[in-house]
């Protein structure tokens, strides 16, 4: 995924910046939420690049790392579907995010995309942390429990991206993976693409919403 434009990150950490506290109370927490495919990840990394440049302590907190491991995948017949909403760690993702907005310290799984497992562990927020964006497919979608997360977020943006251009993204990534294209097709369009159309057609309310490139009220 290419970065996105200096002026759209620069427009989105101007609204972000405000929400940030001082070094008493809560942390803030910001959601980017989209399809797989969309540049959640890119987007995150870039806004929070932004805020650290404008003095605030922010970090990014993927959702990735609350999958399930395909050890507990494979008997529940999931493997194959392994990223849709039922294949991760919803209880765990959401005690945690509460562990976020109060506790001084926090530890983060992590996700390996290489060897497809989450590390336990592998990232800390530490005190000084006081605003975390974070990124995952299913943080606004509107079924339960998911709906469920809507009173934790202080911000929430969507990336509202096309299906075919969406379809292009995901067979580009198997292909990056090293898949032949017949196979890359196959992967996006048995899994990918349906969770795509899932995320789209189910969001619940947000703020803001990323589309064409610009950010428009939700």
């Amino acid at each position: 995924m290419t970065a996105y434009p200096e002026p759209v990150v620069d427009a989105l950490a101007a609204r972000v910046a405000p929400l940030v506290p001082g070094p008493e109370g809560p942390r803030r927490i910001v959601a980017i939420a989209g399809p797989p495919g969309s540049g959640k990840s890119t987007l995150g990394a870039q806004l929070v690049a932004a805020l650290l440049a404008r003095g605030h302590a922010a970090v990014l907190m993927p959702m990735d790392g609350f999958h399930l491991d395909d050890r507990i995948l494979e008997p529940r017949g999931l493997l194959p579907r392994k990223g849709a909403p039922e294949t991760f760690d919803f209880a765990g993702f959401a005690a945690t995010l509460r562990r976020v907005r109060d506790d001084p310290s926090v530890m983060l799984p992590v996700f390996d995309r290489a060897r497809e497992i989450a590390i336990a562990g592998a990232e800390e927020i530490g005190p000084q942390t006081r605003l975390v964006v974070v990124e995952g497919n299913y943080l606004v979608l509107d079924e339960d429990p998911w709906r469920a997360l809507a009173p934790l977020w202080d911000l929430t943006v969507f990336l509202d991206v096309a299906m075919a251009e969406l379809e292009e993204r995901l067979v580009g990534r198997w292909l990056s993976f090293g898949l032949a294209p017949d196979e890359a097709r196959v992967r996006a369009l048995s899994n990918d693409l349906p969770n795509a159309r899932r995320v789209l057609v189910a969001r619940g309310p947000v703020d803001v919403i990323l589309r064409g490139g610009a950010l428009v009220p939700g």
